[in-house]
């Protein structure tokens, strides 16, 4: 992600379309390092938001109000005194920096009419913001900066206001080919971190960006590109800042596996054509302010969503790991068991030659009459041929009774071992904290997490089935967890809808609503490529999809939830690639 100079000129434009020239109604300071400025325009009422948060310094038009402390902080107080009722008159960012500036025209306390700035610098831990007059001097500041934490600038009332340049960086806008070349081409760096350690407000992705578009390896070394990689660089560049001059922006947010990975306020070449894979989307914007709060907003919930699971995570993983153990070593008993029916062959012959055994003999050879062959048997020489055979009959029913039990042990442990992996699957998918509340619910219930007393959480929650339309306008319907499965498949579908499942492995039960039509290939196969998604097998470059008729699909009694059983199915092999469906919202 990057809040760039780019990003920034996307965002002065679109203040400039809409604040500029509206009053400062209100001022807000409801976080130590946040303002919260609201605009009346001739169009309507805004709000703008500037955080100088270290970590997180953000600039972006909201909706939403946050309430501000009944005493407002000082620097507060101070913008209501020279601003209020003030016009927004100019907005600008200087030289492409990580800086907007926004001008003021109000009137003194002579009554005479002048002009201050608000200035937001947006440079991680070095984000400020700024009360600066005419004659660029600072009145005050969010932040107060001394000489003994920079020497570069101090940021103190009464201090003069100057942009620092400590990385001798060149402005994009007005920089000429001949400098491009001079200062990006003779860096022993890769291209990529040439462009962005050259350009102001150039950022890792901008140049990977323009690496991608120009079709350039973004890792070779600057200098040792040929004339016409540099050329094809060069107008890819050019191309860019005409856009920017232009204003045609395109602001875009990149998600990998439905998670926010990276923004922009243009197009990202990176992740689109030959570059894109199945797991990530791109979605386009019209408003850089909508986008900068649905990218922190959506990532905020998954930070939240992969916090809140990972207890539950660490659970399943422990009993997950412990079934593994207990299966192989199950496994081995088993193995052991193997000799069980040479032992009951043995006390056979025994039984039937036992006329011939001489007594005292260590072994003895006869002809299996099960094949035919040679067979060479070792006796206790102290026993005689029927307590031998009697001592083999008794080995045989031992190990018997031990295949039987560890059978069944195996059989149940591997059925605990794939539900614990559908359940670590459902938590994958788990977009909200009521999908998670579901999936605990529904571990409390299968007793793999104690609880003191019955959670009565499962009725006030509201989670409901991932919903896609097909290409060809058929319904369909994925389970976010076993016991959404089961109701998707048991309650909510039809006979006659399809029903598709990732084969052998844990995955989501996927629902394809006929209404009686029929369906077509594509339907089938963008099903299938849903079930391949949302299972263990995401990752795959292949997964074989079992898919049947929705009556055909049966549940055992007493089985966990998930669980089905069906004897006649279809198969097909799908790509996890759900890019070209549409996702609706119930």
């Amino acid at each position: 992600m990057a809040f760039d100079g780019i990003v920034i000129s996307n965002i002065v434009e679109e203040l400039n379309q809409t604040i500029k020239g509206g009053r400062l109604y209100k001022i807000a300071q409801p976080e130590k390092d946040e303002l919260l400025l609201t605009v009346k325009t001739q169009s309507g009422q805004y709000r703008l938001c500037l955080s100088s948060n270290a970590t997180l310094p953000l600039c972006y038009l909201t909706d939403s109000n946050k309430k501000a402390p009944i005493q407002a902080p000082n620097f507060c107080m101070l913008l209501r005194k020279h601003l209020n009722n003030g016009r927004i008159i100019n907005i600008t960012q200087p030289e492409f920096e990580r800086i907007i500036d926004i001008e003021v025209e109000h009137l003194d306390e002579l009554g005479d009419l002048c002009r201050k700035h608000i200035i937001a610098e947006f440079m991680g831990k070095y984000s400020n913001i700024m009360l600066v007059d005419s004659n660029n001097i600072i009145l005050d500041s969010i932040k107060h900066v001394s000489a003994q934490m920079s020497s570069v600038r101090e940021v103190f009332p009464g201090k003069p206001y100057f942009i620092t340049n400590t990385t001798n960086k060149l402005n994009p806008l007005v920089i000429t080919k001949e400098d491009f070349y001079n200062n990006i081409f003779s860096k022993p760096v890769a291209i990529t971190k040439a462009i962005y350690q050259t350009l102001t407000g150039f950022s890792s992705l901008s140049g990977e960006e323009i690496c991608a578009r120009a079709g350039i390896d973004s890792t070779l070394p600057a200098n040792c590109l040929n004339e016409e990689a540099k050329d094809k660089i060069y107008q890819v560049f050019a191309k860019l800042i005409k856009d920017i001059n232009d204003k045609n922006y395109k602001p875009e947010i990149v998600k990998t596996n439905n998670v926010p990975e990276e923004f922009s306020a243009f197009s990202l070449s990176l992740y689109s054509g030959s570059n894109k894979t199945a797991d990530i989307e791109t979605t386009s914007y019209e408003s850089i302010s909508k986008l900068i709060r649905d990218f922190y907003s959506q990532k905020e919930i998954h930070t939240r969503i992969h916090q809140k699971s990972s207890d539950m995570r660490r659970v399943i993983t422990t009993i997950l790991e412990r079934d593994i153990k207990k299966l192989d070593l199950q496994e081995r008993q088993l193995k052991d068991t193997k000799k069980r029916e040479n032992y009951k062959i043995y006390g056979e012959l025994l039984s039937a030659y036992s006329y011939d055994v001489i007594s005292g003999s260590k072994e003895y050879t006869c002809i299996n009459y099960y094949d035919n062959q040679p067979i060479t048997i070792p006796l206790d020489a102290d026993l005689s041929a029927i307590d031998n055979a009697n001592k083999y009959f008794a080995r045989y029913n031992k190990l018997k009774r031990t295949f039987e039990a560890t059978t069944k042990l195996i059989e149940d442990v591997k059925q605990d071992i794939n539900y614990l992996e559908s359940v670590l699957t459902s938590i994958d998918i788990a977009t909200t904290e009521d999908d998670l509340n579901l999936i605990k619910e529904e571990l409390h219930e299968t007793g793999y997490i104690k609880s003191g007393a019955k959670s009565k959480a499962k009725q006030k929650l509201n989670s409901k089935p991932l919903h896609y339309i097909s290409s060809d306008g058929f319904d369909i319907y994925v389970g976010k967890n076993n016991n959404q499965n089961d109701e998707l498949t048991f309650k909510f579908a039809n006979g006659n809808d399809w029903w598709f499942h990732a084969k052998q492995m844990p995955g989501s039960h996927v629902i394809l609503r006929t209404d009686g039509r029929e369906v077509p290939d594509r339907a089938f196969e963008e099903a299938a490529a849903l079930a391949a998604y949302y299972s263990k097998g995401k990752n795959l470059e292949k997964v074989e999809i079992d898919y049947i008729i929705k009556k055909e699909v049966k549940k055992p009694a007493g089985a966990k939830p998930g669980f089905v059983v069906y004897y006649t199915n279809y198969s097909l092999i799908a790509k996890s690639d759900i890019s070209n469906l549409k996702q609706v919202s119930d």
